[in-house]
């Protein structure tokens, strides 16, 4: 690499059908992407505690360790973007996935042109170096670096989604979003039927755990037919 020039996004798919991981490597490789795979869940965790890679591609449905294990195993040491795929359409398996940390989801079968979309979304919405200092309101401190929340030095025990949410939302204060925004760019997908009840159930969790009085909440407030705001304390 000459001087002055950044090293191509890395991209690591986990897949046990090795003909699918070859045609995904080839064309993300055409993209100009660093691309190394693995075909079962501890190969997978292997490779992860010696290399980082700028993004996963996980299929769920793997050999000896499933991506479900793999994607939490991931989301205890990084926040590296996760795709997940997976080769059926059931909610509850997006839901669970989502929950214990996947950035997007993928069901095959699924076009290239769509998975490169979707590659490229997630890098850019990885955080920055400068994203990750220390959030202090009130007697809550947030620290993006090691994933912890503490209310009044007390640490709190928060989800992957729950801390994703309490972020996004206390890096905007006094910024009213929606809850398909919120859909968008937290959970990494689009609103579909009653989804928005996945906000508000988040939502819920966390003042139940961050507010004095979780139905008269002073941080995370509502606007009846549009969205949450985080309130920060004057």
């Amino acid at each position: 690499m000459k001087d002055g020039e950044t090293a191509a996004p890395s991209i690591f798919i986990v897949d046990d059908e090795r003909r699918l991981a070859a045609i995904l490597k080839e064309n993300l490789e055409r993209q100009g992407y660093r691309v190394d795979c693995a075909y079962t869940g501890p190969d997978a965790v292997d490779f992860l505690e010696e290399r980082r890679p700028s993004l996963v591609i996980l299929d769920i449905m793997l050999p000896k360790m499933n991506g479900f294990a793999v994607c939490e195993h991931i989301r205890v040491r990084s926040q590296v973007p996760i795709l997940m795929l997976t080769a059926r359409d059931a909610e509850e398996d997006k839901l669970r996935g989502f929950e214990l940390g996947a950035d997007d989801y993928l069901t095959k079968p699924f076009s290239t042109k769509e998975l490169l979309a979707r590659v490229r979304a997630l890098l850019r919405r990885a955080p920055a170096s400068e994203d990750l200092a220390m959030i202090r309101d009130g007697d809550l401190e947030l620290d993006p670096q090691s994933r912890t929340i503490r209310k009044g030095g007390e640490l709190v025990e928060l989800s992957v989604r729950e801390f994703d949410l309490l972020f996004y939302l206390m890096r905007r204060p006094g910024q009213l979003v929606s809850r398909e925004q919120l859909l968008s760019d937290v959970w990494g997908y689009e609103f579909l039927g009653d989804s928005a009840r996945t906000v508000d159930v988040t939502i819920w969790r966390l003042r139940s755990k961050i507010e004095k009085n979780p139905r008269e909440p002073r941080h995370i407030l509502s606007r009846r037919g549009f969205g949450y705001l985080y309130q920060g304390q004057e």
